[in-house]
């Protein structure tokens, strides 16, 4: 996947998320331990997303691509960013799958 392509489905990500209520923190987060897509709020809670783009669900689609080392990297990264802005707040990781023209929000995908 090329960055326009990354990009692209970020801001369609981006756009659904807002449509069901919630509200940008911040776009591509990072730290030494990596990058977050998008960090927004939910209400109270600090959500960390991680957007996944493939064209279908040939070798097991977009959520199965979150791994477990790119997981370790996500919680790390999102630690040192509610460390810094947000110690007080709830938070959780959630993945957006898009394939295709399909959408699929796992809310709570990972914890620590």
């Amino acid at each position: 996947m090329n960055q326009q392509t990354g990009k692209e489905a970020e801001d369609r990500a981006l756009s659904y998320l807002e449509q069901n209520g919630l509200s940008l923190i911040q776009r591509n987060y990072r730290s030494r331990y990596g990058e977050i897509d998008l960090i927004m709020k939910d209400g109270g809670t600090i959500v960390f997303i991680e957007v996944r783009y493939r064209r279908n669900k040939t070798f097991g689609g977009a959520s199965l691509s979150v791994t477990f080392q790119k997981q370790q990297r996500l919680l790390t990264t999102a630690a040192q960013f509610l460390q810094q802005h947000a110690p007080h707040y709830p938070a959780r990781m959630d993945v957006l799958a898009l394939e295709g023209n399909d959408i699929e929000w796992i809310k709570n995908a990972f914890e620590a």
